[in-house]
């Protein structure tokens, strides 16, 4: 069973990688790996050593704590000994953050220069939102 951390930090590279819109042919190409050796790392079966993660940082253009931030308390300072059921679930899991859907979605967006364009397309988002929930309420 991966470690709930690894787990996490694969979680990251998938969600970046995602955003920046590669596949994970191309971010193992990258780093000299099969797209089976990424998957592995995305799911957190193999664990990343610290060069592993420092170069995959490089390629994603992030700092190394970037995999860390977001982490929920319960595994923060916890391997896999002494850990509560459940407490493996990772936080972007948890909010949906990395369906395939909410990505693309955030990338599209960030590809819209003009800001108050992307400002009015998140009140309508948020408006929408607002008017579902009311409908279920």
């Amino acid at each position: 069973m991966p470690d709930p951390i690894d787990v996490h930090v694969g979680s990251r590279v998938r969600m970046r990688r995602t955003l920046l819109g590669l596949s994970q042919d191309k971010l193992g190409q990258a780093l000299g790996l099969t797209f089976q050796q990424v998957q592995k790392y995305e799911r957190g079966t193999n664990r990343m050593g610290a060069s592993r993660l420092l170069e995959i940082a490089r390629v994603l253009d992030v700092s190394p704590s970037w995999f860390f931030e977001d982490m929920p308390e319960e595994i923060a300072g916890f391997g896999r000994k002494g850990m509560a059921d459940g407490a493996g679930d990772s936080f972007e899991a948890e909010q949906g953050y990395n369906r395939r859907e909410t990505l693309e979605l955030v990338r599209v967006f960030y590809k819209i220069e003009a800001a108050d364009v992307r400002q009015r397309l998140k009140d309508l988002l948020d408006a929408v939102a607002d008017a579902e929930q009311a409908d279920a309420d």
